[in-house]
């Protein structure tokens, strides 16, 4: 079962649903998600926020963070994931924002990437990547790191979940 379908299946099993914001994936973790037949059931959406205004007028990023910092920072990864999910209406919002190359980018060199996850009862884990490879590589591998993400802090909720409707094992 591959990562995205395996995400899907948690997402329906605990009935909620994902929205994705992406910056350097540019649409593949959407596509990767998409490719899982029945993903409609909890699949919301996503916002490919490529330029850096759109995180702030899109996605509710902090604008004076993204001035100071620019789109390739932890805090930026946490805001495009949270606002994701408000703005789509989702249970969880997950984010990338990196240099996927070849030059790097607000003093970021290229392979370095966040990922975000930001779910129900303030659930919210950021992942910073530094990732080797071509433009291609990195990408690929920054879809695979926030599903994978995403399916840990999945089956983290779901363990406080069941631990709390049996009593606090």
């Amino acid at each position: 079962m591959s990562e995205a379908a395996r995400v899907l299946t948690l997402l329906t099993e605990r009935h909620q649903t994902l929205a994705v914001a992406e910056s350097l994936t540019g649409g593949l973790v959407a596509a990767e998600l998409t490719s899982v037949p029945g993903a409609s059931r909890v699949f919301r959406g996503s916002v490919t926020a490529y330029a850096t205004d759109l995180k702030g007028a899109l996605l509710g990023v902090d604008r004076a963070l993204l001035a100071e910092r620019g789109a390739v920072d932890p805090e930026v990864a946490s805001q495009m994931a949270a606002g994701v999910r408000r703005a789509l209406d989702a249970s969880w919002g997950i984010a990338t924002t990196g240099v996927a190359g070849p030059e790097p980018q607000d003093g970021r060199p290229v392979g370095t990437v966040y990922v975000s996850a930001v779910g129900p009862g303030g659930a919210k884990k950021t992942v910073a990547l530094r990732l080797n490879g071509d433009r291609a590589e990195i990408r690929r591998e920054s879809v695979r790191s926030v599903l994978e993400l995403l399916s840990t802090e999945l089956r983290k909720a779901g363990r406080a979940q069941d631990t709390e409707q049996n009593g606090g094992i």
